[in-house]
């Protein structure tokens, strides 16, 4: 499937502490928790578990999640497809929905029972 600009937008435009729910039954219903939730979107973003908590509980968007972030330098090593988009052919035009894939790609791994050390990549 291709990125649009307008999905681009829309998916900027959604309040991340609306969707972190969702997120977080998904990853419950399979066994596990929200500290193992909060490990991978930290070392994804780099936010502290302070910052983590003002997103989920705020009215701040993904545009703003991602524009504070300080992406892990490994972030380049999540590859796959996720809702019908391989993340490796997405355009750099479209950076935030990137990378809102690639955190829905580590929740889905995290979801799948997959062991910490390798949703946490390492060169």
């Amino acid at each position: 499937m291709e990125v649009t600009a307008k999905k681009n937008e829309q998916v900027a435009n959604m309040i991340f502490g609306s969707i972190y729910p969702h997120y977080l039954t998904r990853i419950e219903k399979n066994g596990r928790t929200k500290e193992e939730l909060d490990q991978v979107m930290k070392w994804f973003t780099g936010y502290d578990a302070k910052e983590l908590q003002e997103f989920i509980d705020g009215k701040k968007t993904f545009r703003d999640f991602f524009e504070g972030a300080t992406m892990h330098e490994n972030a380049h090593m999540i590859k796959g497809v996720v809702c019908g988009y391989r993340i490796e052919e997405i355009a750099d035009e479209f950076e935030l929905y990137k990378q809102c894939r690639q955190m829905e790609k580590l929740i889905d791994e995290l979801a799948k029972g997959r062991k910490m050390e390798k949703i946490l990549r390492k060169a």
